[in-house]
Order: C-alpha cells, then structure tokens, then sequence
C-alpha cells in the first residue's frame, strides 16, 4: 500500500508541474509589443503552422548558447510556415537594455516583452533559453523543450504529425512567478473596472454591455481576459513607454496580472456589497458638462441602408444675438454613429461668406469634427478661438451605410468664455498630411507599408497632442522629434492604430520643442490577407476619401510660447 501511495504522489506530481505537463496546453490568443515598440498579435500569424518562441533574458548563458541553433533554424524553416520569435518573461522594463542585448546577439529576431508576466506565465515559461512551438490557430503550445531537438517537433507539425515528444526539461536558469491569492472582487476587481471600462459599459453607454453587476462581469469574465491578453482593450492604447498622456487608455500591470488572476479563478464575488452597482452617472449626453451653452444642431441627414454616399456638405449659420464669443471648448455628439464615418469642419466668418479663403486668422476658433473615438476637452487654460456672431459652419460629412435606413440629427455643444472675456493665448497645430499629389500607392499584399511625412515647428513652443488618422488598412504611426542641435527623440508610437478609436492623445504636461524641430509621422499600412478589416489585399491602394481607399494625416497640436505674431 505504502507504494501504491508513493506511486500516486509522483503522478500528481507530474500533473501539477508546469514544466512537465502537456505542452498541448490552450493558452489562448495574445498580443505584445517587441523591444522596438511593434506590436505582434498571434492570431495575425495564423496562415503559420507555428510561432516558434526562443525564452530570452538578458544575461541569461543559456538564452545567448541557445541562439545560434535557433538563428539557424530560422534560416532554414523561415518562408515554410514558421514564425521565428524571442519572449522575454522577466518584466524587463528597461527595453533600452533588451535592445542593447538584441544587437549584441547580432541576430534579426522580435523579442516580445511581457512587461505584465501574464502571457509568460499563461504558456508556463519555466527556463529562459527553452524553446516554444505555439500553434496561432488553436492557440496550444504544441512543444516545449530544448532547441536541439525542437527541429524535430518542428518537422513533425509542418507534416501536419502528431509531435512525438511534446516537453523536454531544459537546464536553464529558472523563472519564477509570484504566487498570490485571488484577488478580491469588492477590493480589487470593481474599482479597476469602474475606473477604466464601465464609462462605456453601462446602459446608454457605447459598449455592447454594461458592466453593472458582478453577475454581468462574471458572465463576461472569459471574454474580459481575452482582451486583456490581446491588448484590444481598453480601447485605444499606444506604447507605455514612450511619453505620458492623458488618455493612455492603459491600464498598470499590476491591474492586469489581477484582473486576468480573478478571471481564472472563475471570477468570484466576496463581500456583502457590490461596488459595481452603486456606480451612478451624469443623464446627460454631453461630457465636458451638463449642458453647453450653445448647441448647433446640424440638418438632418437621411441615409439609405445600402450603397456607396457621397460626401455631403452643409451649413450651420451661428447666431450670437448680436455679440462675438471666445471658446473654451466644443464636443460633437453623433446623432447615429454606426453609419457617421467622420467630418470635416471649417468655420467661415461673416466677412468671408462666399468668398475664397484667404490667409487664417489665428483668432478663429476651432470647431470640433467628429471621428470615431474622439473625445472632447476644454482648451488649456486661458486660451481659446473667437466666434464671430453670423458666423457659418461648414460641415463635410461622411456617411457610410450599414444595412438599415436611418437618420442623422448631429449636434454640436459650445462653451463659452465669460461675456467680454478674451483669453490671452491661442493654440496652432499642422498635420503632417499625405495628400494626392505626393501619396505613393499601397502595394497589393503588403503587410506593413510605410509612408512618412514631416512638419517644421517655427517657433518655441509646447505641444499638447497627437492625432493619427488612416483607415482599415492603417497599422501603426509614430511621432518622431529631429531638434536643432542634432538630436532625436521617439514622442508617441500608436503601435497598434484602430480605424474605431482614433484618439487625440493628449500630454499630461505639454512637451517643449525648440524652433526649428522637424516632427516626423512613420505610418504603416497592412494590405494583407491578415488584415480582417482589409477590403481587399489583391488592390493596389490609392489615396481617397471613402475607407477602402486611404488617408495619412498626423495631427499636432501646440502653442507657441511667444505668442506675438502669427
């Protein structure tokens, strides 16, 4: 009996040891971005076989040993249906180093930096320098073990064969993880959720469920880890490590590693409260306040249910009863987002009515357009534009069908500085703007087509924000800074663009550049097959204002610091 019972406690040994259990493992999807700030999703690769992952740390013997073997694998499988990658599992924060680490290896090989640890400790990564055949179809880790004998593994899955030998133990230095208890929902869970989802999953909010209960996340918990590991939510993230902004979108990794640990565990309830029903919110449709104190309605526009809309112009004449008016700040609600596309606005003072425009103001104010994902805000403070009483606003919308006939009645909230109050400062900005006459077409089946263009900034000044814009096909746009005295700086990477969520990312605090910085917008296009948004990847693409077609435009936004002049 005493070996029977020997026997038993070595089996459950086996079951319980990750680094010995079943490579077959489902892992699920996931997405990271590499040391150089680009983003990698695995469901992306799934017209692989594989993503084979080599387990890197810096200074790691094991991981640089294993390297050459992997290097030569990729040189031998790579173009056969094989996705040569590295994985960095220790929270390696300082990408800088894992860069320096990737050019001493000499090597042209991705590492994705698990700055959370979720994704490693999801695949069970155990040794740095083992190796891991992840399946981006069925999401399972197929084999895990040394580098040696991964080609045989290899071999075996590209005959589309049962891998023989599924787990290897490897004598690399081990990764441990830190053990911790299930996150308390009351304590932990709720307040992430309220604080980062639930202002648009509520009821009357633009999320496709509201997160209103515990019963409710809980049923939704599968998919709220989902994506997490994919980075498709919160909505809009850029890189976290580059620049600090408002509107980030993200969430910390502490926040993550506990919101996925509380998922696993089956997402349960402790307390006798639930936070998640207690949230309350403003009824009223505007953000910046309850109510501004002008609204413009824009003419009511019908849209059929199917077909190809021309863009439609309009125009909004704006009485003040007789007084001119500065703005602090403006916000564009929809009135039927699933077919508004976005606009174009232009304001027309009652001088320039008819007439061609001429040199702008720089006292005009700005009215907001409307593109998905926009979000409004006050100036900063003591800067605004001027409205002119008998002002006209003109509108280019842009529709696009959806399957149903319906009616767009748009509105455009206005706030006011105080009567006879004039703000000292206004705010300037330029995009870096791709138009036809300088666009290079998008090739057919091109995964990451770059296109660049540049801006000078004339005058000290602060800039505020960014505002990248593309259609389905855009991929990622990052900001660059050329200074005077010969240096550079990277200022943003939207490394993961979503033609649902273009965003104005905003500083917390406003990044002085000097006269003369040249800004440079690097955008890229995937006209591939792998693109689930792409319209067609067989198309050569031109520049064009419908979203089969595309655009380029990489908005900045400043204020000089001498505010004389123009």
């Amino acid at each position: 009996m005493k070996n029977v019972n020997m026997l038993t406690v070595a089996i459950a040994a086996l079951m319980l040891s990750p680094a010995m259990s079943s490579a077959v493992d489902r892992v699920g999807d996931f997405s990271l971005l590499d040391q150089d700030g680009y983003h990698h999703s695995m469901s992306w690769y799934d017209d692989h076989k594989m993503v084979a992952l080599l387990v890197q740390a810096n200074d790691s013997k094991e991981a640089a040993d294993a390297l050459p073997a992997f290097d030569a694998l990729k040189a031998k499988y790579d173009g056969q249906g094989v996705e040569f990658m590295m994985i960095n599992p220790m929270g390696e924060l300082n990408r800088s180093a894992v860069q320096a680490q990737s050019l001493k290896y000499g090597v042209d090989i991705p590492i994705l930096m698990d700055d959370a640890r979720v994704i490693s400790e999801a695949l069970g990564i155990e040794r740095a320098g083992e190796v891991l055949l992840y399946n981006p179809r069925s999401f399972m880790v197929e084999y895990r073990g040394s580098v040696e004998l991964s080609e045989k593994a290899i071999q075996e899955i590209l005959a589309s064969e049962d891998v023989s030998v599924a787990s290897v133990a490897t004598s690399g230095p081990a990764i441990s993880y830190a053990a911790t208890a299930v996150p308390s929902y009351t304590a932990d869970i709720a307040p992430i959720l309220a604080e980062n989802c639930a202002t648009c999953h509520r009821e009357g909010g633009i999320a496709p469920f509201a997160m209103d209960s515990h019963t409710m996340v809980q049923g939704w918990s599968p998919m709220i880890r989902e994506v997490l590991m994919t980075k498709r939510m919160p909505p809009g993230q850029i890189d976290g490590h580059i620049g600090e902004f408002i509107n980030d979108r993200l969430i910390t990794d502490e926040e993550v590693r506990n919101v996925i640990a509380w998922a696993d565990a089956g997402a349960p309830k402790d307390g006798d409260t639930d936070p998640l029903t207690e949230l309350t919110w403003s009824t009223s449709k505007w953000s910046l306040s309850d109510k501004p104190d002008l609204v413009l309605k824009v003419p009511s526009q019908q849209v059929p249910a199917t077909g190809v809309l021309e863009y439609r112009d309009v125009a909004v004449k704006i009485d003040l009863d007789g007084k001119d008016r500065w703005i602090r700040g403006t916000e564009y609600i929809p009135g039927d987002r699933t077919v508004l596309h976005h606009t174009i606005n232009s304001l027309s003072f009652p001088e320039e009515v008819g007439k061609r425009r001429g040199r702008n103001n720089p006292d005009k104010a700005s009215i907001t357009a409307y593109i998905p994902g926009g979000t409004a805000a006050f100036n900063p403070p003591n800067t605004g534009g001027l409205l002119k009483d008998g002002s006209v606003l003109n509108l280019n919308l842009h529709y696009t069908t959806n399957g149903r006939e319906t009616v767009d009645e748009s509105e455009i909230g206005l706030w006011f500085y105080p009567e006879g109050e004039i703000p000292a400062e206004r705010m300037s900005g330029r995009c870096a703007c791709i138009f036809p006459n300088t666009w290079t077409n998008i090739p057919s089946n091109d995964p990451a087509f770059e296109q660049t263009a540049t801006i000078t900034i004339g005058k000290d000044a602060n800039i505020y924000s960014y505002l990248p814009h593309m259609h389905f096909r855009g991929k990622y746009m990052r900001f660059y800074a050329d200074y005077p005295d010969g240096s550079s700086e990277e200022l943003i990477n939207i490394a993961q663009f979503n033609y649902a969520w273009q965003m104005s990312y905003t500083y917390a605090e406003p990044k002085f550049v000097p006269a003369g910085t040249k800004i440079t917008a690097v955008g890229a296009f995937d006209n591939s097959a792998q693109n689930p948004a792409n319209p067609d990847p067989q198309r050569t693409v031109p520049w064009g204002q419908q979203s089969w077609d595309e655009m380029f435009f990489g908005a900045v936004q400043w204020k000089n610091i001498d505010q004389g002049g123009n």
